[in-house]
């Protein structure tokens, strides 16, 4: 009887080879965008601008060894939105989409809330997809817009201006 089950696992295991290979062969996409907090609150504002020409690495971690590696780089297009493709499996590996330069004169100091965000970058999670988003990554503006007092009272909870 257990003879019987032989080939037929056989046909399903090398049936599966190619899925396999393709699988292990396919670059990730990690895509994200930049901005500047105009208002330096810390988060998205409809008064945010979104950087054009900005840097962005995507660097890993050996969870052993304790080594970073810049796997991956590039640079915002319209809108502040980036896309980067990575080669290989980074396993147990810890990547982050890092903040390198914003071209804006006006807007250079990494907001330290969000100069970073955790990427995956392995197929032993369950997720199917190649296409993974980072969060969004925000640069501070020297110095707030005119009117950021009256949007920051928009974003408080009614009633609740002793934050101001």
């Amino acid at each position: 009887m257990a003879r019987s089950y032989v080939p037929l696992i056989a046909v399903m295991c090398v049936s599966l080879l190619p899925l396999a290979a393709m699988a292990a062969g396919t670059p990730f996409h990690i895509e994200g965008c930049v901005y500047c907090d105009t208002c330096r609150f810390g988060f998205e504002t409809i008064a945010t601008k979104y950087i054009t020409g900005a840097k962005v690495k995507i660097v890993c971690k050996d969870s052993v060894t304790l080594k970073s590696e810049v796997v991956g780089e590039a640079v915002t297009g319209r809108r502040g939105r980036y896309r980067v493709a990575i080669k290989g499996d980074r396993q147990d590996q810890q990547c982050l989409a890092v903040l390198v330069e914003s071209p804006m004169s006006n807007c250079q100091f990494p907001d330290p809330g969000r100069s970073t965000a955790t990427v995956i970058l392995t197929r032993s999670n369950g997720a199917a997809s190649t296409r993974h988003f980072a969060n969004a990554l925000g640069f501070f503006r020297d110095q707030p817009l005119r009117g950021c007092a009256a949007l920051r009272k928009h974003y408080l909870a009614d009633g609740d201006y002793r934050a101001i």
